[in-house]
Order: structure tokens, then sequence, then C-alpha cells
């Protein structure tokens, strides 16, 4: 009976984890279990990223909206209340990138929501 032989499976196995690795500060980045450590533990922190991307950019629309409200004289709150009530239904991407780009169409929008 031979032994098995696993040529160059095993440096291919190491050259990805290193690829991957590259940039990692010390031996995190050029030691092979613990950059393999190192790896593992940043795709934990990628994937929480990946929903707390979600949170922030929700806060930052929200903080922009308030923020285009408030130089119409009214508050975030009673904003997003009136657009409920008179049946207009935009995210708060969409409102955001309005009071941004075209802060002319989001005045309309708060005198809607005044009117209401």
């Amino acid at each position: 009976m031979s032994r098995v032989k696993r040529g160059p499976t095993p440096r291919r196995r190491k050259n990805r984890v290193f690829d991957q690795t590259e940039g990692f500060v010390g031996s995190r980045g050029n030691r092979y279990r613990e950059a393999v450590r190192s790896l593992m533990r940043s795709w934990e922190y990628a994937y929480a990223g990946r929903k707390d991307r979600k949170r922030d950019f929700r806060a930052l629309w929200i903080t922009r909206i308030n923020a285009a409200c408030r130089e119409h004289g009214v508050s975030y709150s009673r904003f997003i209340a009136a657009l409920k009530a008179s049946n207009i239904e935009l995210d708060r991407k969409v409102l955001a990138d309005l009071a941004v780009k075209e802060p002319a169409a989001f005045g309309k929008l708060v005198a809607l929501s005044k009117a209401a």
C-alpha cells in the first residue's frame, strides 16, 4: 500500500488564503494558521457589516429628510405622518434623494403634506 501524495493541492489552498489576507497587519497576513483565523473573523465582520449598512443608510436618509423638512418649517415625524395620511407612498431613500437633488420637488411634497 502506498501513501497518498497530495501534490499541489495544499499549496493552492494556502495561496487562496494568503490572497484573501493580503494587507492584513503582521502575522495575520503571512502565517497560515493565523491567516485562516483572521480570514474567518473577517468573514464574520463582513456578514454583520452587510446588515449594518442597511441600518446606516436608513439613518442617513432620515437625517437628510429631517434637515430638508426643517428648512420648510415642519418636523420629520409630522411630514412622514402627513405623507401616510395623504397616501403618498415614497420610501425614505427616494425622499432623501429628492431632498438633496430636487429641492423644489421636495418643497412641493412638503406643501402637499401641510395641506393634509
